[in-house]
């Protein structure tokens, strides 16, 4: 009898486990198309579509990240409004065939305002995952807040809720379209995606059962103050600016005085809080070139450094 549980449950896993397609029997572009029909809290879907096994050519298709043919895969759009000025923007992807029975929620960088495509909705569909992204409730460039003036409800849907609803409503489409809840899900991001992590992990424990918070961009006021300090920085003078075209130069002199202080020269610093830079170092001993830095440039860069006052 024991024998016999064991087996049982052993065949049930292994069928709980095993990659997934849509429901059998069903064409899937018929059923992909009928989700737009799906009657959800606070939202509406504009298309649900299918999208044939392929190249990505989409936003982004030109960067790095997956280079091999997509999946067959179901895309849905659609809006969730759970505030009078709320216009939370999501998108669904679901692999017709091959799904790992998991949930992938992925997240923003900078103020957000697009869909997570690349990094995100590409390549966690390709790895079998039905996947989520969202625009956090406004549409613009990731280092542009204008949205935000005058508008609670974009700040509200920006800070916590976009993400939260996402995989809220993410999770109900999936369990439609494959007809079963997705045996786990995941959330993971960096940067402003990392403090969204960390949203969730505080404000909604059972969205995900796990989370990874890469780079958390948690402390506002204080990444505010330093942004305002660099920017400060820059511009104490007409020639503090410095050009991306002295970067290269700048790390190279970084690691000619810090990457050894860890033991090994290996292109590494391991510990940045022990290298004691000085940009005096790189001054131009003539006329200035890409490989230094003027007086002025030099004291911005001293200033980034040691970053703003405490007090």
């Amino acid at each position: 009898m024991r024998m016999k549980a064991i087996l049982l449950t052993g065949a049930i896993l292994s069928i709980w486990s095993a990659p997934a397609m849509a429901k059998r029997g069903a064409d899937p572009a018929v059923q992909c198309a009928a989700l737009a029909k799906l009657a959800l809290p606070d939202t509406s879907i504009s298309s649900a579509s299918y999208v044939p096994a392929g190249p990505y050519s989409g936003p982004g298709a030109d960067g790095g990240g997956l280079k091999g043919a997509m999946p067959a895969h179901c895309r849905v759009i659609g809006t969730i409004k759970p505030a009078p000025r709320s216009n939370i923007g999501f998108e669904v992807w679901l692999p017709v065939t091959g799904w790992n029975g998991k949930f992938q929620g992925v997240g923003n960088g900078g103020y957000a305002g697009d869909i997570g495509y690349r990094g995100g909705l590409v390549e966690g569909v390709a790895r079998g995952y039905a996947v989520a992204s969202t625009d956090t409730g406004h549409k613009a460039e990731g280092l542009t807040a204008a949205w935000a003036v005058g508008n609670i409800d974009a700040q509200i849907d920006y800070g916590h809720r976009g993400i939260h609803l996402t995989a809220v409503i993410g999770k109900q489409i999936t369990a439609a379209f494959y007809g079963r809840k997705p045996s786990l899900s995941v959330f993971s991001s960096c940067s402003n995606g990392g403090r969204q992590a960390l949203m969730e992990a505080q404000r909604y424990p059972d969205d995900y059962d796990g989370i990874i918070a890469g780079a958390p961009a948690y402390d506002w006021t204080g990444l505010a103050q330093i942004f305002i300090w660099n920017g400060q920085s820059l511009t104490r003078t007409p020639g503090s600016n410095i050009l991306p075209a002295k970067l290269p130069a700048i790390q190279a002199g970084i690691l000619a005085q810090c990457d050894v202080l860890d033991g090994q020269k290996d292109g590494l610093i391991r510990d940045p809080r022990k290298c004691s830079f000085k940009a005096s170092s790189l001054l131009c001993t003539g006329a200035e070139t890409d490989q230094c830095l003027t007086p002025d440039q030099a004291e911005a860069l001293d200033r980034i450094d040691q970053g703003p006052p405490s007090t």
